[in-house]
């Protein structure tokens, strides 16, 4: 499928030149040009970033915490999705089913740094019932291409 082709060598390199891209697809230019625009115009590619080495930004220290809320009520859900998008040190978060409600993932300078943020931010939010933190030890996988299947 060469849909899944293209869209396998745009997420290991967005910044890829449309004529390398075209050549590693087997494409011409202009088909591909065309299957970009598609692509933007549907939603599929949502963006184009540039990704960063936190360690070389000083945030040393990686974090992934489950939260649990107080309640479910709208209020409650309100708040803390205010909390999360107010804070840039919060790089994900997900809905959970299970025993825990959210999790987020962190980064912060070090360790004084995250405590300071579980205390101001966290812990003395009205909504948040508990936090559970686990501190990234070893990276093993870290990747934003999702697996594309023929």
């Amino acid at each position: 499928m060469d849909d899944a082709k293209l869209l396998r060598e745009i997420q290991r390199d967005a910044d890829i030149s449309l004529q390398d891209l075209a050549d590693r697809v087997g494409m011409s230019q202009s088909t591909v040009w065309r299957k970009m625009q598609d692509y933007e115009k549907s939603g599929l590619i949502k963006g184009k970033v540039a990704l960063l080495d936190a360690d070389q930004l000083g945030l040393k220290i990686c974090v992934v915490a489950n939260v649990s809320l107080t309640s479910h009520s709208e209020e409650a859900v309100d708040a803390f999705t205010n909390l999360v998008k107010d804070h840039p040190e919060i790089v994900e978060c997900y809905s959970l089913s299970g025993a825990y409600d959210y999790m987020v993932k962190v980064y912060v300078e070090d360790i004084a740094t995250y405590e300071s943020f579980m205390s101001r931010y966290l812990l003395r939010n009205e909504y948040i019932a508990s936090v559970t933190s686990g501190f990234v030890l070893k990276e093993l996988k870290n990747t934003t291409e999702l697996p594309i299947r023929e």
